[in-house]
């Protein structure tokens, strides 16, 4: 099992949404945030004092599933979240060890 991490420009988030449906990603979260990194989001204008760090709004997407979706929604989300432009985002697959559903207490690729 791996979970997926994407942190994407928050306009391309419905874009993204609609296309994950489409490959029947089982489900998703989603959070806003601001962060910053090596390329600055053109997107966003950095007007703030020189001693301060400029955050830009991101959108960070999670998502558990089997190893063999991986490759598929990964794609999915690189396709969908594109514009060509500085701050367009990264997508992160970490392992996971284990997974347990706390309604129904099944575990692992029962869980997910």
């Amino acid at each position: 099992m791996k979970e997926i991490k994407a942190y994407i420009q928050p306009f391309m988030l419905q874009k993204v949404t609609d296309a994950l449906h489409k490959i029947h990603v089982r489900g998703m979260s989603m959070n806003d945030i601001k962060g910053f990194g090596k390329e600055k989001d053109e997107a966003y204008p950095h007007h703030s004092r020189a001693d301060m760090i400029d955050f830009t709004p991101k959108v960070k997407i999670e998502i558990a599933c089997y190893d063999e979706e991986v490759e598929a929604i990964v794609e999915c989300i690189k396709e969908h979240a594109h514009t060509g432009r500085k701050g367009d985002g990264k997508i992160f697959v970490n392992p996971v060890e284990s997974v347990v559903s706390i309604r129904t207490g099944e575990t692992d690729r029962d869980a997910i």
